[in-house]
């Protein structure tokens, strides 16, 4: 190389240590250059964020607070939250449909909570445990009565006394007393998904649950102000079939959830309607074998009852998903405004009027909402289930695949922000 030629008089010794000494000063060299090439961007980076801080000051902070700010609500931009708030208003609209047809049952003198459901369960049923027949065969189907049947039956029973409790509560107890003891199904869900699901809240989600309760306290002021009490011959009965069913709703929710997301749709509600309309119908025949005999049948009772059992079959179908994409504890929030639907059909077929808290009410139970997945990563994680275990992950509708080192790095980027 041609650092170490010399020229030629000199002594070949200093030659030779002349050299030596010029290639470790060049090695030297070149290292210092290496090491200048990755130390200087930094110590660039480190004096530009020093010049910054120093005079940049208050608009630094503005600059984070802004970029914290978007990250808070980056989920408006998700096309899945969308997709579940309309989803859950849509169900909202739904059960404010069966309310209004059990409501013209019970005044045509047709009390039969546990009739009026049977027909439902059949369909589900007649529907879906025939499908999961023809996908995986008696063999398979018997097996899975034999193996999970009581997890099915369990969850088939609170369902059914569920829907009994809360019709029948309402023929004894008032209007507002029915709302406000309706909502206890909320921290049922809360406190079992806690507990037995092991799912963990932030701040956001409960103050965007006691927000969602804001906004039906409201709608239940409004009616209280303009005198839609109503009277009620048992409202101390009443109340106690109201919290029952609410309870059994808050379980029922609760179970459904944890089933849709580990097996197939089709076999969860078959299940369901298998064991339900054994439950229902015996239950039928022991309470309302009477109410049966004495009922007034007629073209606008079958219409109720055709009415009620469409959009319920609208709510158990498509409901599993909404748990999938979200959770219980948001569909229970969500059909908060149920309330509110109410009122804008009343309008148009019972003649009522909208007073100025409903409006107001609807708008802070939307607002819940979205305070409930304000928090970084709260989507995230409630799509991605905390109690399905890695390798345990299964593909549905409204249902992905997913990993739990995506839900921890969803996890930490929230508490990063909490």
């Amino acid at each position: 190389m041609s650092f170490l030629h010399s020229p030629s008089k000199a002594n070949p010794g200093t030659t030779a240590s002349t050299a030596g000494e010029s290639f470790d000063h060049d090695l030297d060299t070149k290292k210092a250059a290496a090491l200048n090439e990755i130390t200087t961007p930094v110590d660039t980076v480190d004096s530009i964020s020093g010049a910054e801080s120093a005079f940049a000051g208050r608009p630094a902070e503005k600059m984070t607070w802004s970029s914290s700010l978007k990250n808070w609500l980056s989920f408006v931009k998700n096309k899945h939250f969308w997709i579940i708030l309309i989803h859950g208003q849509i169900l909202s609209f739904c059960i404010t449909g069966t309310n209004i047809f059990s409501s013209y049952l019970a005044k045509s003198g047709n009390s039969i909570p546990a009739f009026q459901s049977l027909f439902v369960y059949v369909i589900l049923n007649i529907v879906f445990t025939s499908y999961t027949l023809y996908k995986i065969g008696f063999k398979n189907w018997a097996w899975l009565c034999i193996k999970d049947g009581w997890k099915f039956f369990l969850l088939a029973f609170v369902d059914v006394q569920g829907n009994y409790f809360v019709v029948k509560g309402y023929a004894y107890t008032n209007l507002l007393s029915a709302q406000i003891l309706g909502m206890w199904s909320i921290p049922v869900v809360l406190f079992l998904s806690f507990f037995f699901l092991k799912v963990r809240y932030k701040w956001t989600q409960l103050l965007g649950v006691v927000v969602c309760l804001g906004g039906l306290a409201l709608v239940i002021a409004s009616d209280l102000l303009t005198h839609k009490g109503y009277a009620a011959p048992n409202v101390g009965k009443g109340d106690a079939f109201i919290i029952i069913g609410a309870t059994c709703y808050g379980f029922s929710n609760t179970f459904e959830e944890f089933f849709v997301s580990q097996r197939p749709m089709y076999e969860v509600i078959g299940q369901l309607g298998f064991w339900a309309t054994f439950i229902n119908g015996v239950q039928t025949a022991i309470f309302e074998r009477n109410s049966m005999k004495n009922a007034e049948w007629s073209g606008a009772v079958g219409g109720y009852i055709a009415g009620f059992t469409v959009l319920m079959l609208i709510i158990y179908t498509t409901t599993p998903i909404l748990f999938r994409m979200s959770s219980a504890a948001f569909y229970n929030m969500s059909i908060l405004t149920a309330n509110f639907w109410g009122l804008i059909i009343g309008i148009r077929v019972f003649g009522y009027y909208v007073y100025w808290l409903y409006p107001i009410g609807f708008t802070l139970s939307l607002v819940g909402i979205i305070i409930y997945y304000l928090l970084p990563g709260t989507l995230e994680r409630e799509i991605n289930k905390p109690w399905v275990k890695d390798g345990e992950e299964f593909d549905g509708v409204g249902l992905h695949k997913h990993s739990h080192a995506r839900a921890q790095d969803a996890e930490n980027q929230a508490s990063s922000f909490a």
